[in-house]
């Protein structure tokens, strides 16, 4: 059976390595790759390169997928302001599945709700994304690549490989236990 990834940017300025190093490593792992973003269609990334978003988070139906993952970039944060968006984040995580964010992504998943009591880290070149976090309740850990349960998150661009390749060997066996394969 082929394994799904929805892997959610956003319309203007989404990180196009971060895109890229994720990317790559869910290929390597085997992963079908569905690009998600507030609308169907193109999308820019901060550096230029353009992707096209074959669904809208609205549309996407959490079952279809294997896991979630949200891609960093300064357009992340408007992502983080919307109800759809977050919404996912709890919906992949009330289904089972392995939600990841990288970059200023992580702010997704606290605006969201879903790190109160979780280990996480965050791209934070001003302290302020590292605030944030803390102040919904998740303890931030400052490292490249944070594991917490059903949750991967990233700390930006340099990063990008090891939280792709962590995200994507990240499983839950049948006793709901996670491991790293």
């Amino acid at each position: 059976m082929v394994k799904k990834v929805l892997v959610i940017i956003a319309r203007e300025g989404f990180q196009d390595h971060e895109l890229a190093g994720v990317r790559n490593a869910l290929k390597a792992a085997g992963f079908l790759i569905i690009i998600g973003s507030t609308r169907a269609g193109p999308c820019t990334g901060k550096f230029g390169s353009v992707e096209n978003a074959e669904t809208a988070i609205t549309d996407a139906i959490i079952n279809d997928y294997d896991r979630t993952v949200f891609i960093g970039g300064p357009g992340a944060l408007s992502l983080a302001e919307r109800g759809d968006a977050k919404a996912l984040a709890v919906e992949t995580l009330a289904a089972g599945k392995i939600l990841g964010a990288i970059c200023i992504a992580p702010v997704i998943l606290a605006r969201a709700g879903v790190l109160n009591g979780r280990r996480a880290t965050v791209w934070d070149s001003d302290g302020e994304q590292a605030a944030l976090l803390k102040a919904s309740g998740a303890i931030y850990t400052g490292e490249a690549v944070t594991v917490d349960g059903k949750i991967v998150t990233g700390n930006g661009p340099m990063a990008a490989e090891v939280f792709g390749k962590t995200f994507a060997e990240l499983r839950i066996d049948t006793t709901s236990r996670l491991k790293r394969s």
